[in-house]
């Protein structure tokens, strides 16, 4: 495994925290390239009686409140020269391992983690691309707008709580954001993002597709584009990270079967 070490953070929105990472424990990594690569953090629980770096198969024995808790972080970027990893990690306030300890790192702080790995490309000979999800899918649909080629239509429907959650996204496509706002909304949160997809002009052509984010939200979405035809499903990346009503733990237990779930949903 490696770790970095906390060189600088900000406070992109209300909700999103950038953390750069450096030092030694990142030497020897070396990017996937791809739009949604992703790293698997470790986070010490407060009665952990080790510090970074420590040693994987020893931890394991521990009782699990000193156990670390692994979390799925997207990698922003990677400036190989400088030796810097970025990630940006949703936040709410001191809910959840990961988004607590962005909102404290300090420089010196150190985060471990296994990989890099990823498995999504914005598709080369797609003749559009749409890029769905909340804030916890917000950097990788940043990193998605930025490797599309250039000059192509790029839709991105992202939701967040209120304006002031809105970052500034680029890319070499011609890039038209919506942003959906949650707060004051009393329709069924998980379908705010599908009826945003759905009142989208229908485009032309091959869509390359990324819909990732809330678990409801993201089959909402599905549902939408196979169900319509939009998008072929061999060009469709849909994941849910989280679930609504779940803490993390409780997610997880469930995920790989709603994921079958999911999966299985057919559209005649």
């Amino acid at each position: 495994m490696s770790y970095g070490e906390v060189v600088r953070t900000e406070r992109l929105s209300p909700h999103l925290v950038r953390v750069v990472l450096g030092g030694p424990g990142l030497d020897g990594f070396a990017s996937t390239g791809d739009a949604d690569e992703y790293v698997n953090c470790f986070f010490l629980p407060d009665a952990a009686p080790y510090t970074v770096p420590f040693d994987d198969e020893a931890v394991r024995d521990l009782p699990r409140p000193q156990r670390p808790f692994p979390r799925r972080i997207t990698v922003r970027s990677w400036d190989d020269g400088r030796g810097e990893l970025v990630v940006d990690i949703a936040t709410h306030g001191e809910v959840g391992y990961a988004g607590r300890w962005a909102l404290h790192a300090r420089p010196g702080d150190r985060l471990q983690f296994r990989g890099p790995a990823g498995g999504y490309r914005p598709h080369a000979d797609a003749d559009s691309y749409l890029l769905v999800g909340d804030e916890s899918a917000l950097p990788a649909i940043a990193a998605c707008a930025e490797a599309v080629p250039a000059g192509r239509p790029v839709v991105a429907v992202v939701e967040v709580e209120d304006e002031a959650d809105e970052i500034p996204l680029s890319s070499p496509g011609n890039l038209d954001v919506r942003w959906v706002h949650r707060r004051g909304c009393t329709d069924a949160l998980e379908d705010l993002l599908a009826d945003a997809v759905a009142e989208l002009p229908r485009p032309a052509g091959t869509v390359s597709a990324f819909v990732h984010g809330e678990a409801g939200a993201t089959r909402a979405v599905r549902r939408v584009l196979l169900g319509e035809r939009i998008v072929d499903p061999e060009r469709l990346s849909c994941s849910p990270y989280w679930r609504r009503g779940q803490d993390d733990e409780e997610w997880r237990a469930v995920k790989a079967a709603w994921v079958r779930e999911t999966n299985a949903e057919t559209f005649a």
